[in-house]
């Protein structure tokens, strides 16, 4: 009876015990994580065609939402579902792969933040500096500057899986088990400089925004030129106010996890860290909605894609704008 309740009964001194069966309450949690898992990915995916394929929607903005889009999408296809997977099970797939288990969710986690920062930079740029907008933020630098992101954000995910990837399974207390520890030291140095710049540069967007606001509504001109300038600043304006719900939306679903980590090192795999770590995960599944809620061209897109007009030879010119 002792050794049905191993995880490996062959090592009787050093296995872990087998999880209980979750309760009726787990499983149906379980469940719908699994669908947002399936949400996450069709959602994100929908974005990553529509950014792509449409040529009015290559814009430097568009490029970070797809580059964000493409970590999203990873966090619904990989990171979701192999989290539910291991849940409440024994681990059996060895101590180096426990380890490079949690690598990715580190650098999906990293690349979105980093995402979010060129986010605002962009935004900040484009409502403080906006006549030097189009030669400052071109399709070459935003290519460059994803690139880096990406590049950072492995290089972080490699440096901080560093001890757990030279000596797997240091934190485990018996076979079965994938425990790693993250250092709050490291994490508070990517959290404070990431989120003090995304808040430092949409404040000002906010507090810049408002005063042109104002002067919009109180100078009545009705030049062509001054026209087009209006129209040019109203939709300056929404994109800005669409992506400060989305950078918003982050800062609620990110901060809880390194709040709490930042009081202490947290072993990661406990069921505290678990509920902060999915919290962060859903957010893959809100950015798509908050486009979809904001944006006319990403329910357009949608609406050619899921009608296959997309297959159409000249779909790629159509006028989603």
């Amino acid at each position: 009876m002792e050794e049905d309740e191993l995880c490996f009964p062959q090592l009787l001194n050093t296995s872990c015990k087998k999880p209980k069966p979750p309760p009726s309450e787990a499983v149906f949690i379980y469940i719908l994580l699994f669908f947002i898992s399936v949400l996450t990915v069709i959602l994100n995916l929908l974005v990553i065609i529509s950014i792509s394929h449409y040529r009015q929607l290559h814009s430097p903005t568009n490029l970070i939402l797809l580059s964000l889009a493409v970590s999203d999408f990873f966090v619904g296809l990989l990171v979701i579902p192999f989290t539910i997977l291991t849940s409440g099970t024994c681990w059996v797939l060895g101590d180096l792969m426990c380890a490079l288990y949690f690598l990715l969710p580190y650098i999906l986690v990293v690349a979105s933040g980093l995402n979010m920062v060129l986010v605002s930079v962009d935004r900040y740029v484009a409502i403080c500096d906006p006549m030097h907008y189009s030669t400052r933020i071109t399709d070459k630098v935003v290519s460059i500057s994803v690139c880096v992101c990406w590049i950072c954000s492995i290089f972080y995910g490699i440096f901080i899986s560093y001890d757990h990837l030279k000596q797997p399974g240091r934190y485990n207390s018996c076979y079965g088990e994938c425990l790693v520890n993250v250092v709050g030291e490291v994490d508070l140095v990517t959290f404070i400089i990431s989120i003090t710049v995304i808040v430092a540069l949409y404040m000002r967007v906010f507090f810049v925004a408002v005063s042109q606001a104002r002067a919009m509504r109180s100078h009545v001109e009705t030049t062509a030129q001054y026209s087009m300038t209006l129209t040019m600043k109203k939709s300056e304006l929404k994109a800005a106010r669409t992506l400060g719900v989305v950078v918003a939306v982050f800062l609620i679903c990110y901060c809880p996890y390194y709040i709490f980590i930042l009081t202490g090192n947290i072993l990661v795999g406990s069921s505290t860290e678990a509920f902060m770590s999915f919290l962060m995960y859903f957010n893959s599944c809100l950015n798509p909605v908050i486009y979809a809620f904001f944006y006319p061209w990403f329910r357009k897109a949608v609406k050619h894609i899921v009608t296959l007009q997309i297959l159409r030879p000249d779909s790629t010119e159509t006028n989603i704008l």
